[in-house]
């Protein structure tokens, strides 16, 4: 595992009305701050990555489909420098991956409907100055293949 990376199994709590689930709670050790939550998406096949962040952690989830997460530790000073990590997040398997400061990340939408991902980063979104550094998905030294995802 990545080194800063916390991985936290979710619990689905069905019912007669529906089901429940629990993300993300201020009293947990994985729970730093609160920034922001939002919803991205991806239909099937597409890919969205890879990016990084400078001031802020990532917290994803999938709620809807399968979403196929990738992360990349290019943090040269980290004793898991280079490793990949991968996880298969959905309604099936559903976790809550902390994503650190400085590790590339990217998804893709892996089923057969549009996979729903829910972030709840550490800080809020500045379109003015945004926390995004960014390579192509496809043509960088990552030794990670989407196609194979």
């Amino acid at each position: 595992m990545i080194k800063d990376v916390e991985v936290k199994k979710l619990k689905i709590i069905p019912d007669k009305r529906g089901r429940l689930m629990e993300i993300l709670r201020s009293d947990e050790s994985i729970f730093q701050k609160f920034g922001q939550v939002y919803m991205t998406t991806a239909y099937p096949g597409v890919v969205k990555a890879w990016h990084y962040h400078k001031k802020q952690d990532d917290y994803f989830t999938c709620i809807s489909g399968k979403m196929r997460l990738a992360l990349y530790d290019a943090r040269k000073n980290s004793p898991t420098y280079k490793e990949v990590n991968d996880f298969t997040i959905s309604m099936d398997n559903p976790m809550l991956v902390r994503i650190p400061k400085f590790v590339y990340h990217g998804f893709k939408c892996v089923g057969d409907k549009e996979a729903v991902v829910i972030n709840t980063p550490t800080r809020p979104y500045n379109p003015n100055t945004p926390d995004e550094h960014r390579i192509d998905a496809v043509q960088n030294d990552i030794p990670y293949d989407w196609r194979n995802a």
